[in-house]
């Protein structure tokens, strides 16, 4: 197998899925969500919570987990892994969240690999195959968490010492309220990074066809209008020649002078 030279990882193509894989392990030592919280029973201090990308939670869980249980909301419970807290015995069961760090591990592997491809034509391939393949493990992974919110916002217990709270569905980016507690949930630093690693994967998938580098970003970013203006419906055509400004006629006195020949 022929590895690719040092130079060539400072194109675009190649430096930038290998900087994004540092980005989302990196990302793992950062809160992925963090959620502020103003109660009544907390009249002068905010709460905060921040959820990680694996089972554990940071900051004042212990005195939400108290507020919730007025209300029968819980923390999950992510049954093969043990979070620094303890689940309730009601609380519903999450076990994808133990797969976390499998998950951004992967994606971070996958990108070392693919900016090693031993070809250009191969390495073309993985960066599509790259780009899709995070965004559908990104996705998939946003759908699941909004449907176990929904879940655990309408299975609340029903023995909890404040009755009658209607099912609600904690928002992954928003404001809430339920039982006088306020809550504004917002992306922690961990999914920030994550979205600058998937902002470079496209960046890299952008420029496969190309093996400019870090220094030719200027250039490429002042040719940026004109290339979207190439693929907009009726937009100038990439190789179609700009055809010459048009010389007036000439008027027919000068034609036959031209054409005419002379005594």
């Amino acid at each position: 197998m022929q590895w690719p030279t040092r130079s060539e990882f400072t194109e675009l193509r190649r430096g930038l899925p290998a900087l994004a894989a540092v980005l989302v392990l990196a990302a793992l030592w950062f809160p992925m969500w963090s959620i502020e919280v103003h109660a009544v029973q907390y009249p002068d201090t905010v709460l905060y919570l921040r959820l990680y990308a694996y089972p554990h939670i940071a900051g004042d869980y212990t005195e939400m987990a108290r507020l919730n249980h007025y209300i029968g909301f819980y923390y999950p419970d992510p049954v093969y892994w043990q979070p620094n807290y303890e689940p309730h015995p009601r609380a519903i069961d999450v076990p994808e969240w133990s797969l976390g760090v499998l998950a951004f591990l992967g994606v971070a592997a996958t990108n070392v690999f693919v900016s090693l491809a031993p070809t250009v034509e191969k390495l073309k391939r993985g960066l599509t195959g790259q780009l899709v393949g995070t965004a559908v493990v990104f996705g998939v992974m946003l759908a699941d968490i909004q449907y176990r919110l929904y879940q655990a916002g309408h299975t609340l217990d029903p023995d909890a010492p404040v009755m009658g709270v209607d099912g609600f569905t904690p928002p992954l980016v928003g404001t809430y309220e339920v039982a006088n507690i306020t809550s504004y949930s917002r992306l922690g630093a961990g999914a920030y990074l994550t979205i600058a690693a998937v902002g470079l994967l496209v960046v890299a998938f952008a420029c496969r066809n190309t093996d400019a580098t870090i220094t030719d970003l200027p250039r490429l970013v002042r040719g940026l209008p004109d290339a979207v203006r190439r693929r907009l419906p009726g937009g100038p055509q990439r190789g179609r020649p700009t055809e010459p400004p048009t010389e007036p006629p000439a008027d027919d006195e000068a034609t036959r002078t031209d054409f005419g020949g002379g005594d």
